[in-house]
């Protein structure tokens, strides 16, 4: 009798139905018809880098605090975010972490710092909010000032948010106003569901993955 071994499949925290398959991933089978909307980016690669706060390493990344860039790590296109003072976490394509990790590792080499690069990939949850209704919705589970003089496409802090500790990064999307926010794995699903509250009289939809949208420019 043969046996047959199924593919593993990831799961993010954030619970997905209707629910597919993408790059080894469950993600929502949702495409939403509004133009609010709340995106699961949880399977998009996640690994940190922890370094002195402005030596050899910050030049080699060539991101500084608070600031964000599209830019080219290894062979593929990933958002550098200097989340923290010495923190630099690098989003990517699904499936990449391994080949990003080795890449940051081989740009911070030759700095003579001690450095660290962790993959955070399946313990962090990611999500998008997104449309014209983002920065409303953001505002009623945030104290952030989000004017654009104050948090401008490209800022990058860390907050709370719905009284979760989240890594929120402005990054819009063809001219889009645009939200990622980064949290703990165990912490997912309650932000998920706060943002969905906060968003219920501002028809935002949940959609499916979007990944990482339209490169920028430096910031």
């Amino acid at each position: 009798m043969s046996e047959t071994t199924a593919a593993a499949v990831a799961r993010s925290p954030i619970a997905a139905s209707p629910a597919t398959v993408l790059d080894g991933w469950e993600v929502s089978a949702r495409a939403a018809t509004g133009a609010s909307t709340l995106s699961d980016e949880t399977p998009l690669a996640k690994v940190l880098v922890r370094a002195p706060f402005d030596g050899a390493s910050r030049k080699a990344l060539g991101v500084r605090f608070g600031r964000t860039e599209h830019t080219d790590v290894g062979s593929g296109e990933v958002l550098l975010v200097g989340s923290a003072p010495g923190e630099w976490l690098t989003l990517g394509a699904p499936g990449t972490a391994p080949a990003l990790r080795t890449a940051l590792e081989e740009r911070l080499a030759g700095t003579g710092e001690f450095t660290s690069v962790l993959d955070l990939t399946h313990g962090r949850a990611l999500m998008r909010l997104q449309g014209p209704a983002a920065t409303t919705v953001l505002a009623g589970v945030c104290a952030i000032d989000l004017a654009d003089t104050v948090t401008p496409d490209g800022t990058a802090l860390r907050t709370s948010v719905a009284a979760v500790v989240t890594d929120v990064v402005r990054d819009d999307v063809s001219g889009v106003r645009s939200y990622l926010l980064h949290c703990e794995r165990s912490s997912g699903q309650y932000l998920w569901d706060a943002l969905l509250d906060a968003g219920s009289r501002s028809a935002v939809e949940v959609t499916g993955f979007r990944g990482l949208g339209s490169a920028g420019s430096a910031r």
